[in-house]
């Protein structure tokens, strides 16, 4: 019985905290200086002023808004339209291989090497019916530095405005092993390593409650995931369980599974982390729209006490901007999937996430999520955090260090923090193979 609990909340740690080495930004764009009407930089936004926002927020997040705005909050605007373009060697990469991509059958996606897929000025939201899945593919392959290495979280959950004794705490890490930017390894395809598989691998190493300590995992996404449904390999996953001193191997095949009693799905995390040809994607329009993007905030590891409002759900209390978003409805393919649809609002610049919203089968709103987010180059809460690496002397990456997902049928919901995400390269071969290596699980055991 104690295995089972163990793989439970290792399954649970397995599908937030292999995303953590899976997300983060994309195309470029110039400064912006335009201001929004009614919002000024430098203004601070409090409860009794929340209308400001009205305008500049999805219309789902504004009825729900007792979950995020409260008494108290002190909202900074901070600048529009600021230039968080990726690293030069993404956007060279993006260049060379301008207009060799293509959708292929089932949503999949063809000759992809490494870069945007579709440069965002080719996309014509409402005129291209292929432009929602397009833009997924943007999100999918998004520019996220290396991975994500050494990352510490600590994952809550919140029922109502009260913080629940069952928590996740401990460090993770992933690796980018194909479609890489470097120019050294675009020799190779963008592959690390000749033949590779995979996409990325990666896991967490669970320290806190006491009962999940010493789980350790480690996930392989491969290359295959692109391809139509009847052509692709499911996620691998293995897990140490320190009860057994052995290591199993675990499904994660029901991506729409809720986390070990938590509000998120596999699929959930960064607002979609699942395969794209399992949906059908639709764009349905472009908009301006405010939301935290450089937080200015220290939160885990920083602040474990950092106060997240009175439902521990808000980021009501840090620097907000606005951006130019697009939207786009993710419908699902699997007649038992727990979603009639989910709406996601990306950033345009980066193809991050700034909300979503699922729907029941009822198609009755039923999850809300909402991401923070943290400038590679931004140096002024913690120093220099992210160094640039062999090919990336500067990073730029606008790297997401928060979900939050707030149930509006329950009022329950949970809230991943991981403020030190990075995505610096490993820095040798050598220690990524280590890395990768299911055998590490059980080393020094």
């Amino acid at each position: 019985m104690r295995s089972t609990t163990a793989a439970r909340l290792a399954h649970a740690a397995a599908s937030t905290l292999l995303s953590l080495a899976l997300a983060s930004p994309g195309a470029s764009q110039e400064q912006d200086t335009r201001v929004a009407p009614g919002l000024v930089e430098g203004e601070v936004i409090t409860f009794e002023t929340i209308d400001k926002l009205r305008p500049y927020l999805p219309k789902p997040f504004w009825s729900n808004r007792d979950f995020f705005f409260y008494e108290g909050m002190q909202l900074e605007i901070g600048p529009t339209q600021s230039d968080y373009s990726p690293a030069d060697a993404y956007k060279a990469a993006t260049a060379q291989f301008r207009g060799q991509p293509r959708i292929g059958p089932d949503n999949s996606l063809e000759n992809f090497v490494a870069g945007q897929p579709f440069p965002m000025d080719q996309i014509d939201c409402l005129g291209d019916p292929q432009a929602g899945v397009k833009l997924m593919w943007n999100h999918s392959y998004s520019w996220k530095g290396a991975g994500a290495t050494d990352v510490n979280f600590y994952y809550s959950y919140w029922d109502r405005g009260e913080e629940l004794p069952l928590y996740y705490q401990g460090h993770a890490g992933g690796i980018q092993l194909s479609h890489r930017v470097e120019p050294h390894y675009l020799k190779n395809k963008g592959d690390i390593f000749r033949g590779e598989k995979r996409k990325s691998a990666g896991g967490p190493t669970v320290e806190a409650p006491f009962d999940a300590r010493g789980i350790m995992l480690l996930s392989y996404r491969y290359k295959s995931s692109d391809k139509p449904r009847s052509e692709a390999k499911n996620d691998d996953t293995w897990v140490y369980v320190p009860t057994l001193r052995r290591v199993r191997r675990i499904s994660t095949a029901q991506r729409t599974d809720s986390i070990s009693g938590t509000d998120f799905t596999f699929d959930d995390l960064f607002s979609f982390n699942g395969i794209v040809p399992q949906y059908e994607w639709e764009c349905l329009g472009e908009m301006q729209l405010v939301g935290p993007m450089n937080t200015k905030v220290k939160a885990y590891p920083y602040d474990p006490r950092h106060s997240f409002g009175p439902y521990g759900l808000s980021f009501a209390d840090d620097r907000w901007e606005l951006r130019d978003a697009v939207l786009v409805r993710m419908i699902p393919k699997n007649s038992d999937h727990p979603y009639h649809h989910k709406d996601i609002y990306f950033d345009k610049q980066t193809m991050t996430a700034m909300y979503s919203f699922a729907y029941d089968r009822k198609q009755e709103l039923w999850k809300v999520i909402w991401h923070n987010k943290r400038w590679s180059e931004d140096h002024s809460l913690t120093g220099d955090f992210y160094p640039g690496w062999k090919g990336v002397e500067e990073p730029r990456d606008l790297t997401i260090v928060s979900d939050m997902i707030a149930n509006v049928q329950t009022g329950t919901g949970n809230r991943i923090e991981f403020w030190d995400r990075k995505g610096t390269a490993f820095k040798s071969k050598g220690k990524i193979r280590r890395f990768i290596d299911v055998g590490r699980l059980t080393k020094g055991r």
